[in-house]
């Protein structure tokens, strides 16, 4: 039983409502404590009241350091056995060592094609985002999937444990067994964490297994399946993008084929056949006009020639190199008959036979030449005559031919129409057409531009559990700890079941 001690009552303590523990009942000069008041015996089976409990909340701090020095050797117990356990958890505890790798997201991807399906990110902003997105992808579900599936997590008793857990040992009832690859999605997930750079895009991937071995075979899986599911995306939405293509390819193709029948069967229906983009129509009559002016040449030739025999009369020349030939070559058998006729007549009479003879050749050397100076000059007739016939029958054509081609320019008018309709649909299928192409290459092309800056290497030391001098140290400080609070409570509890002391009275 604790002892009691009694101070002489004073002005302050003449209240009996002042509170036996108060701050105020203790001065701070020295005061004979007086008689020694022997406690009065209570059974110990005393009740707590609320009155009690109410008094400690102005607890006197002189008591908490009598409590602390009753239960200093528990604490220092406490500590010892804080300490030894956290040796023993340190030495027993399977160790686990963490590897870090540095990767450079960049939100731009690389450019292979100028107009690449995929619209580069401008602002910093957008390229954050973009970043911290594709940064997400590294620990997402997919890319553990991948890990776990390549380097065969399930086998590995770190990451899946068959066997039963020791609680239902314990109970006696067997457990659900769970799904290897989730439980070794679920512990993959615990041991890999990422970190970003506030000022680049630059993320750590750490990763922790219990050997360094395992870590960074299972860093270098994370980040080339982080590559190839980010290369798998791209391909996809190109896949998409190529399908959704495809399937309007189709209904732009019957659009192109049903204005292209509509172009044709106008074409029959008004007959517009056309040769090299152009009816045939006008290039009938480009022809035509064509011959017209060569018509009117040879007329104008022809006419020439006909004015210029009429113009020489007798002395015309034939165009013809034969006939001119054989023209002068009677001309000079004329001229010379007539050059002997005149030197005959001045020695010989009229009527002398060689006189005869040579008047007879004459005036049929002169009907030779007039017989072929008609000759020609119905020649360049009939070749005038010719030269303007055919002009009027071209002519004639040319106005038959100007009526179909008004007809054919008005109908041309709407063929132009459908034209137009046809090619535009035409450019916008070549369009789609080629874009689709584009795109089913583009799938093959992996742009994500993910580069590791800095591999995976061995740790110093490991990461979990600390140091073994650390966990000592903890431990100790958490055993004394322990051991102070214990001696509070029991002090407490050793209080409360006393009973309540006079005014002026402390425990000791």
């Amino acid at each position: 039983m604790a002892r009691v001690f009694s101070d002489p009552p004073s002005a302050s303590q003449a209240n009996p409502a002042a509170r036996p523990f108060s701050r105020s009942d203790y001065d701070t000069g020295y005061r004979d404590p007086g008689p020694v008041v022997m406690p009065r015996m209570e059974p110990a089976s005393e009740a707590v009241t609320i009155e009690k409990v109410g008094d400690f909340l102005e607890l006197d701090f002189r008591r908490l350091f009598v409590w602390l020095r009753k239960g200093f050797r528990t604490a220092l117990l406490l500590a010892l056995l804080g300490g030894m356990a956290g040796g023993a958890f340190a030495v027993l505890s399977k160790p686990r060592y963490t590897v870090g790798t540095d990767i450079l997201i960049n939100p731009a991807n690389l450019q292979v094609v100028a107009n690449d399906l995929y619209q580069q990110p401008g602002q910093v902003d957008s390229q954050v985002l973009d970043a911290r997105s594709k940064l997400r992808v590294l620990t997402s579900g997919n890319v553990l999937s991948r890990v776990v599936d390549e380097l065969k997590l399930t086998d590995d008793p770190e990451f899946f444990d068959p066997r039963p857990s020791l609680v239902s040992e314990l109970l006696g009832r067997p457990a659900a067994k769970p799904d290897p690859k989730l439980a070794a999605l679920d512990s993959l997930e615990k041991r890999v964490s990422t970190l970003a750079d506030d000022t680049s895009f630059v993320a750590t991937l750490s990763v922790s297994a219990e050997t360094i071995d395992k870590a960074i075979a299972i860093s270098k899986s994370m980040v080339k399946a982080f590559q190839d599911e980010l290369a798998k995306a791209d391909a996809e939405g190109a896949n998409r993008a190529a399908a959704a293509l495809d399937d309007r390819l189709g209904q732009l193709k019957r659009d192109v084929q049903a204005a292209d029948e509509k172009v044709e069967a106008y074409r029959r229906s008004h007959k517009l056949a056309s040769s090299d983009g152009q009816l045939v129509s006008s290039q009938f009559m480009t022809q035509l006009n064509s011959q017209i002016v060569a018509a009117q040449s040879r007329m104008i030739a022809a006419q020439a020639a006909y004015d210029a025999v009429v113009a020489a009369g007798p002395t015309a020349v034939s165009s013809d190199p034969v006939a001119a030939a054989a023209l002068v070559a009677l001309r000079n058998k004329a001229g010379n008959l007539q050059q002997q006729l005149d030197a005959m007549s001045m020695t010989y009479g009229k009527r002398h036979p060689a006189l005869v003879q040579l008047h007879a050749e004459l005036n049929a050397a002169n009907a030779q030449i007039k017989a072929e100076v008609n000759r020609i000059h119905e020649a360049a007739k009939s070749t005038l005559d010719k030269a303007k016939s055919a002009l009027d029958g071209l002519n004639a054509k040319m106005d038959d031919l100007k009526g179909n081609v008004f007809n054919d320019s008005d109908s041309q008018v709407a063929l132009r129409e459908l034209e137009r309709d046809a090619s535009s649909k035409t450019a916008v299928y070549e369009s789609f057409l080629s874009r689709a192409h584009q795109i089913t290459e583009r799938e093959q092309i992996d742009t994500t531009n993910v580069r590791v800056i800095s591999t995976a290497v061995p740790p110093a030391g490991r990461s979990w559990p600390p140091r073994t001098i650390i966990v000592v140290g903890l431990g100790l400080v958490a055993g004394f700890m322990l051991g102070m609070l214990v001696a509070m409570i029991r002090g407490i509890f050793r209080d409360l079941r006393e009973p309540p002391l006079r005014p002026g009275e402390f425990r000791a």
